[in-house]
C-alpha cells in the first residue's frame, strides 16, 4: 500500500481480515464496538486509554483489565488519545473535526477545541508543561493549543497532504509532524516556526509510454492528430514530474530519548532514523512484511517497537537498532502500539471479526 489519499487510507483501516486467530496475549480488553485506533497509558501507568471507531474513548484499570469510564461526546471516529504530563487531562482527536479534553479521573468532558476543518488524526501533549497540546489533521495543518484554556495558540504550518502523526522532543522544544506526503517536518515550538523538512526517498515509478496512434487517418484529421500528440506529450511530462515527488506515507514519528534523532515508520515498511541536527537519514532498518502503522519508545528509552498493519511486531534496542523481539499476530489487523509502563509487554489495538475493537497484550519473551 503506497502513498494514498486520506479517503483510501480510511478505507484501508476499515478492512476486516477473513483469517482470524485466537489472541496470543496474556490480556485482552473487549468492549469497543468499533476498531481500536489509539492507545495511551496514564503517567502513573495504572490506566489505559483507548480510542475507537465507535466514537468513544474507554479508560481501563490496566492491572485488573476492568473498564472504568466510557467517554462520550465525539460524533465520529476517535483517532488520537493523549495524556498530559501530570495526568490531569486527556485529549482526544476525532473525525468530527474536533479535539476534546477530559478529566480522566471522573471521565467528564471539559473543553472543545475547534479550528481544524477536517478530521483530527493525531494529538500529543508537551512534556515541558501540563497544557501545551499539538495536533495534526487531514486538513494538512499542524496546530498548537492551550488545552486547559481550550484556545488555539498557533497554526505552525502545513504539509502538502494529510498529517498522520505529531510528536514532541523529550524537552518539548521541538515538534515533529509527518504525513501522507512522505515528509517529516521539524518545528521550533518556542519560535513557532518550521526548522527543516525530512523527506523519504522517492518511489521509483514506471511511466508508461504513450500509446502509438494509428498511422492511417483521413486527411482532414491530420491537424487534430498533431494537436492530440502535443497534449499527450504534455501529460507524460506532467506524469514524470509528479513521479519525481512520489513518496510513501509516513504514519508515525517519535524522538529518540536523547532528542538527537527522529524515528519514523510508514508505508515504506521500514523503521528509519533521522538526524535532528542536519535532517539527514542516519539509517533504515530492513523492511518488515507489511506497512507500518504503530511506533512506540519504551519509558526507559532503551527500546523502540513497531507494529505492522498485517500483525507484524518488532522490538529493537536503542540506540543501535538491533532486533531483540519478533512476533506475528496472525489474522489481527494492527493499528497502534505502546509499551506497558514496565517495558515487559506490548499493547496493541485491533479489529475483531464483525468490526468490534479489541486490545491485546503481548509479553516480550
Amino acid at each position: 500500500m503506497k502513498r494514498v489519499g486520506f479517503g483510501l487510507f480510511l478505507a484501508a483501516v476499515a478492512y476486516v481480515s477473513s483469517a482470524w486467530a485466537q489472541p496470543p496475549g496474556s490480556k485482552e480488553f473487549n468492549g469497543h464496538t468499533g476498531l481500536v485506533f489509539s492507545v495511551a497509558f496514564s503517567p502513573d501507568g495504572k490506566v489505559l486509554a483507548t480510542g475507537s471507531f465507535d466514537n468513544t474513548v474507554k479508560l481501563w484499570d490496566f492491572a485488573a483489565a476492568k473498564e472504568l469510564h466510557v467517554l462520550k461526546g465525539h460524533t465520529a471516529q476517535v483517532y488520537g488519545v493523549a495524556y498530559n504530563k501530570d495526568g490531569t487531562l486527556l485529549a482526544t482527536g476525532s473525525a468530527d473535526k474536533m479535539i476534546r479534553t477530559w478529566d480522566p479521573r471522573d471521565g467528564k468532558s471539559l473543553k472543545e477545541l475547534k479550528g481544524h476543518t477536517e478530521l483530527v488524526s493525531a494529538v500529543t501533549f508537551s512534556p515541558a508543561d501540563d497544557k501545551t497540546l499539538a495536533s495534526g489533521s487531514a486538513d494538512k495543518s499542524v496546530k498548537l493549543w492551550d488545552a486547559k484554556e481550550g484556545k488555539e495558540l498557533k497554526t505552525l504550518g502545513s504539509h502538502k497532504e494529510s498529517v498522520y502523526s505529531v510528536a514532541f522532543s523529550p524537552k518539548g522544544d521541538l515538534l515533529a509532524s509527518a504525513g501522507n506526503d512522505g515528509a517529516i517536518k521539524l518545528w521550533d515550538v518556542k519560535a513557532q516556526k518550521e526548522l527543516k523538512t525530512l523527506l523519504l526517498p522517492v518511489i521509483v515509478a514506471k511511466i508508461e509510454e504513450p500509446a502509438k496512434k494509428e498511422e492511417k487517418k483521413e486527411e482532414k484529421k491530420k491537424e487534430e492528430k498533431k494537436e492530440a500528440k502535443k497534449e499527450e506529450k504534455k501529460k507524460e511530462e506532467k506524469k514524470k514530474e509528479e513521479a519525481k515527488e512520489l513518496r510513501d506515507a509516513v504514519t508515525a514519528v517519535a524522538f529518540s530519548p536523547d532528542g538527537t534523532q527522529v524515528l519514523s515508520v510508514g508505508f515504506d515498511k521500514q523503521l528509519r532514523f533521522w538526524s535532528v541536527a542536519d535532517g539527514k537519514e542516519v539509517k533504515a532498518l530492513p523492511p518488515t512484511p507489511d506497512d507500518l502503522f504503530g511506533l512506540a519508545v519504551s519509558r526507559d528509552g532503551k527500546r523502540v517497537a513497531t507494529a505492522g498493519y498485517g500483525g507484524s511486531l518488532r522490538v529493537y534496542d536503542l540506540p543501535g537498532g538491533k532486533e531483540v523481539f519478533k512476533d506475528h499476530l496472525k489474522g489481527w489487523i494492527t493499528y497502534c502500539i505502546t509499551f506497558t509502563p514496565d517495558g515487559k509487554a506490548l499493547v496493541t489495538g485491533h479489529e475483531k471479526k464483525g468490526g468490534a475493537g479489541v486490545v491485546l497484550v503481548t509479553p516480550l519473551k
